[in-house]
């Protein structure tokens, strides 16, 4: 990599790497599996980065050419001069990102409505089940008119089967 290319790469590393949620994401797992792969990947992540940062950010040493003139002789070495001078490494052209960046933005917003609509069911359910447990401290003492004043869906029921005549055979 030229120079200034991984100087630059080594940037943009950077700023992903502190653009990056990572507590926040992590919240968001449930099984051990799941935090054991978040865990490799973030390791990962940090690996990389890290090498972006040491080895591919740093200036390569330039060549001493007058060095190898004495040792080795003026045509010799001019024309390594001339053949490494003449090397173009190409600039990299990112195709990647803009194909999958919308993709990727859309997952997200799906993953916030699904967490959205996760939390609405949770309380839902921690709802439904404090109210199973209360009737279960109250079963042996409740009459039939307290259970159907909670239950007014299945007074009506019930109602409704013994005006039709309906004793369920």
């Amino acid at each position: 990599m030229s120079g200034n290319g991984a100087k630059k790469v080594a940037e943009v590393a950077t700023k992903a790497g502190k653009a990056i949620d990572w507590d926040g994401m992590a919240k968001l797992l449930v099984s051990d599996e799941a935090r054991k792969e978040f865990a490799n990947l973030r390791r990962a992540f940090d690996d990389v980065n890290q090498q972006l940062q040491t080895k591919f950010s740093q200036e390569p040493q330039p060549i001493d050419w007058e060095f190898y003139r004495r040792g080795i002789g003026s045509k010799l070495v001019d024309v390594y001069k001339e053949a490494y001078e003449s090397i173009e490494i190409p600039k990299y052209v990112d195709t990647v990102t803009p194909e999958y960046k919308p993709k990727f933005d859309a997952l997200v917003v799906e993953l916030k409505e699904a967490e959205q609509k996760s939390l609405k069911e949770s309380e839902r359910l921690e709802k439904e089940i404090a109210e199973v447990q209360e009737m279960k401290k109250k079963i042996s003492t409740m009459t039939a008119e307290e259970y159907f004043a909670k239950h007014p869906e299945l007074k009506k029921k019930f109602d409704d089967e013994i005006r039709n005549d309906y004793w369920g055979y």
